[in-house]
């Protein structure tokens, strides 16, 4: 994991990865509660025995299950210091290429596209990357927006 000391650093980092995730294995079980959480229960994604003769061969996860991942992967692969709290503010873009089948692992590669100061702190853009092991394409691709917010207040 990558320790960037504080906010102001990210100002020399703009272009650069700023950190590569951990695999994190995504089970049908995790499938089958983001189904249950969302009430997004499509045969896609929680009916294997079905699935088995869909497109994919299995069932897959939901995309929003993939993007809602980026917190936890995020946290692998880079952290800045000094930071009171981190809110996320938006997204700027999200597209899924790929998808991600159950049992698969997945991972991040995030890399700051820019950060600028806002009251209380700085709000910075990262692009995230979602790549499935042994895959060819990403599973998706996200502009996170997230205010660092290093004061209180803000």
């Amino acid at each position: 994991m990558r320790e960037i000391p504080d906010p102001d650093a990210l100002a020399d980092l703009i272009g650069e990865e700023l950190g590569v995730s951990d695999w994190l294995h995504v089970e049908q079980d995790r499938i089958d509660a983001f189904a249950e959480a969302t009430g997004d229960h499509q045969w896609l994604h929680v009916d294997p025995e079905r699935a088995r003769s869909g497109p994919y061969g299995k069932t897959i996860a939901h995309g929003y299950l993939t993007l809602s991942l980026l917190p936890v992967l995020t946290a692998s692969a880079f952290r800045v210091g000094s930071v009171r709290a981190r809110v996320n503010y938006g997204l700027e873009r999200v597209r899924f290429p790929a998808v991600v089948r159950s049992d698969a692992r997945v991972r991040n590669r995030a890399t700051l596209q820019s950060v600028e100061p806002v009251p209380g702190g700085v709000r910075m853009v990262v692009r995230n990357v979602v790549e499935v092991d042994g895959g060819t394409r990403p599973v998706c691709i996200a502009d996170t927006v997230t205010l660092l917010l290093t004061e209180a207040g803000g």
